[in-house]
């Protein structure tokens, strides 16, 4: 059989990724590999036609195809989404049709199932045979049952490309026809911003008239507190490259070489709200969004947005992709801000009043400094991110593991002596057999007590 993979490492060969797919060709010789770093090339081949018709030609004369790549902010690289775009943008999806297709990211398994749902709704867009992910840890491969197992998905991936097995659709078909205009009307009164700042960053640009318009209410809206930025217009050279040089002390490889870091860091930083504002394109937002978020990993695994109110404007299908939302509400979580809304053009009948109250929410929202509980997607984030940083990754990652100390995230609960005398001492008595027996109808009554007495005393 003949496999196309694409890289999705803006590393190439050197990538973590790209020694899976060595795995897989040396474990499968009677297979043939044609390995296309798509994530790395990504400018030649948007600037070379040539070049793209070379590689989507090897699409059409292959079996199946790999998409292989690392997990980058929640998502895959904006490099590799960059591809994505160029495939449906010259549209080349119809190489692809009915092609078997399979996943596989490495990382170390902090929100890769989002990925792998993005990418499964990219395939099936492109009605492509979707066999599966494999989620791999950044360091499976260095232990042998890891090996037999990826080796297993690799031959189930082609004993179905061999059997020409189907697979049900599991993302729901966008449809074809744009949301209804909306026209935006001038607000009445902007909202009394009390000293607040607010930053609308967007990608608009001309055609996208839904996108403009949304942004231009919610800054009116906001009056002069707000400040618009366009992606377009900032000094951004390029992608993140996965170098690592950021990990020592949140130094990236482009630091001096272009504006990004200045910018995050004097307009992002000091800001009390952040709007992003952008329109969706092949299911998520655009690969300059993508790269926006990337480079912030300068920061590395720190959140430096904290306490912030925000919020995202999207033009698009919006209530057809929760993983999308759910992407950002994780990112949210991490930076231990505060997620106000989503707001799409889906109705924009009623977006004038929509973005007027949420320009009013966020500013009081603000004033009170409220944050809300963090979920799953934070909790369950930052407890891997503390773990592998404090084990394997802190070689790497010296200035995260310093910031975790200082800000008291290695709350391991080994650490807590006295809950740990405390709960091996009523684990002892409640496992006695007379206590035990009564355990039901007590745990009723004290599982509440302690919030009970809080509920009482209100807010004294």
């Amino acid at each position: 059989m003949k496999i196309v993979v694409f890289g999705g490492s803006p590393k190439g060969d050197v990538s973590v990724t790209r020694q899976y797919v060595l795995f897989l060709e040396k474990a499968f010789p009677q297979h043939q590999f044609v390995v296309v770093h798509a994530a790395q090339q990504v400018g030649k081949l948007e600037k070379d036609a040539v070049a793209f018709d070379a590689v989507i030609d090897e699409v059409r004369s292959a079996d199946g195809v790999i998409w292989a790549f690392p997990l980058y902010i929640l998502l895959v690289s904006s490099q590799y989404k960059r591809f994505i775009e160029l495939i449906a943008a010259r549209d080349a999806g119809s190489a692809f049709s009915g092609k078997h297709a399979a996943t596989l990211s490495t990382s170390i398994n902090y929100h890769d199932w989002s990925a792998h749902a993005y990418m499964r709704s990219v395939c099936e867009d492109l009605g492509m045979r979707y066999a599966g992910f494999y989620s791999a840890h950044m360091d499976d491969l260095t232990r042998e049952p890891e090996r037999r197992r990826l080796a297993a998905f690799a031959e189930d991936f082609f004993t179905s490309i061999a059997g020409g097995l189907s697979y049900p659709r599991l993302s729901a078909a966008l449809p074809v026809q744009a949301a209804p205009a909306y026209q935006a009307a001038a607000p009445q009164l902007p909202v009394d911003a009390r000293g607040r700042k607010v930053v609308i960053l967007t990608d608009a640009v001309d055609g996208q008239a839904n996108l403009n318009a949304m942004v231009a209410r919610m800054a009116a809206a906001c009056g002069d507190a707000a400040r618009v930025v366009n992606l377009h217009d900032l000094d951004i050279k390029g992608g993140c490259q996965g170098c690592l040089r950021c990990g020592a002390a949140y130094q990236c490889a482009y630091t001096g070489k272009d504006g990004y870091i200045d910018f995050y860091n004097s307009v992002l930083v000091p800001a009390d709200v952040i709007i992003f504002a952008g329109a969706l394109v092949c299911r998520q937002l655009s690969w300059k969004w993508r790269e926006f978020f990337d480079r912030s990993f300068f920061n590395t695994h720190t959140p430096s947005l904290v306490g912030k109110q925000m919020a995202f404007l999207v033009s698009g299908p919006l209530s057809l992709l929760p993983e999308l939302r759910e992407t950002y509400e994780a990112w949210v979580e991490l930076q231990q801000s505060n997620l106000v809304a989503f707001v799409s053009d889906e109705e924009p009948g009623a977006l004038d009043a929509v973005l007027d109250q949420l320009a009013a929410r966020t500013i009081r929202l603000s004033e009170a400094a409220f944050v809300r509980p963090r979920t799953f997607l934070g909790i369950a984030g930052m407890k891997i991110f503390r773990d592998d940083i404090w084990s394997q990754l802190k070689v790497v990652f010296r200035a995260d593991h310093k910031a975790y100390k200082a800000r008291g995230f290695y709350d391991f609960p080994q650490r807590k002596v006295g809950t740990r005398i405390v709960m091996a001492l009523a684990h002892f008595v409640t496992g006695l057999p007379g206590i035990r027996s009564q355990f039901p109808s007590m745990i009723r009554t004290q599982m509440i007590a302690p919030t009970h007495r809080a509920a009482l005393r209100g807010m004294t």
